[in-house]
């Protein structure tokens, strides 16, 4: 049995549910949608070019967790999934998934995106192994702050490999699934790191190492 990690954003999913869930937020006004807008785009856009600032990005993207009740927060993700993330919905990502699960892999989605955001998104492709940014809590409400490391860059690397210690797993054998610059540094730990329809300087790197590059669009 190998670990079979996924990204979820743009490899998994046709899109990004961060970026999605600030958009749905605006769309119900929730947020003052003009300036939540602007900010979200200057946000992706910063993430797409590698130079997100994620302490910066938390601090925006968690406020309306923390001033929104849990249960309101619970029934918007509903209306979210529907709305949002069905139409992103990818077959063949499905199909990989299956893949690896009739082959016995362990799966795993490790993202930068929240776990209020992904969690519903991972247990809908049957995926239970999710490192993704914690949030803190106090009296069952969000607090707007994170709980130890994002699992940005870096920091995916840092959560994997304390995970790997509590588990008693190991990188042997192991795939990473993922579209994005950003996920480098564990694209580089892994056994078989694979390319999913990759932004150009991730397609760029992988044709020069030699990972295999794949599509899951249509």
């Amino acid at each position: 049995m190998a670990l079979a990690i996924f990204d979820l954003d743009n490899t998994l999913i046709a899109g990004d549910s961060d970026h999605g869930w600030g958009e749905f937020l605006a769309s119900r006004g929730k947020v003052d949608a003009a300036n939540y807008r602007a900010m979200n785009e200057k946000f992706y856009r910063d993430y797409q070019q590698g130079r997100l600032d994620i302490h910066e990005y938390l601090a925006f993207a968690l406020e309306p967790l923390a001033r929104l009740p849990r249960e309101e927060l619970v029934a918007l993700h509903r209306e979210f999934m529907v709305a949002v993330i069905e139409p992103l919905w990818l077959p063949r990502a499905v199909q990989l998934v299956q893949h690896h699960r009739e082959r016995g892999d362990r799966l795993m989605v490790i993202t930068s995106t929240n776990r209020f955001i992904a969690e519903p998104i991972c247990h809908r492709l049957g995926i239970r192994d999710l490192l993704a940014t914690e949030l803190a809590m106090a009296d069952g409400r969000y607090t707007g702050a994170v709980d130890g490391v994002p699992t940005y860059r870096d920091g995916k690397v840092t959560r994997l490999r304390a995970w790997l210690d509590v588990e008693g797993e190991s990188l042997a054998g192991s795939y990473f699934y993922s579209d994005s610059l950003n996920d480098l540094p564990l694209l580089e730990v892994v056994d078989h790191p694979v390319a999913v329809d990759p932004d150009e300087r991730l397609a760029a790197i992988a044709a020069e190492r030699g990972w295999p590059v794949i599509s899951l669009r249509d």
